[in-house]
């Protein structure tokens, strides 16, 4: 089972990886939103922004989000780990019910192209 320090550093993977991006990923990547991350095995949510191309994760709080985020993700930390190691690819995670996804219908069309 992940940690949280391990999910943490996935994390900061992803924003690097987004910040490096370019074209329509780069494009889909600089959306300002709110986002939160629910690490479900672990109980623990990060929360923060997706701006400036980044995600910047400002919080890590017990257990499910507090507030409602624009963008909301809830996984296991072990299918974030493969997800941002290229282990497990989203769509396939998603159709499993492995991960979850909400967000409006637009920010999920321009969402698409980072996953």
């Amino acid at each position: 089972m992940a940690t949280i320090e391990e999910c943490r550093t996935a994390l900061r993977k992803l924003s690097d990886n987004m910040g490096g991006a370019e074209g329509d990923v780069r494009d889909a990547a600089a959306l300002e939103r709110s986002v939160s991350c629910h690490i479900t095995d672990l109980d623990v949510t990060f929360a923060g922004r997706m701006t400036g191309g980044r995600l910047e994760v400002d919080e890590t709080l017990p257990g499910p989000p507090r507030e409602r985020a624009q963008i909301r993700l809830a996984m296991a930390g072990d299918d974030l780990l493969a997800l941002v190691g290229g282990g497990l690819h989203f769509a396939t995670a998603w159709g499993r019910g492995r991960v979850r996804l909400e967000a409006s219908l637009l920010d999920l069309f321009r969402l698409r192209k980072l996953l």
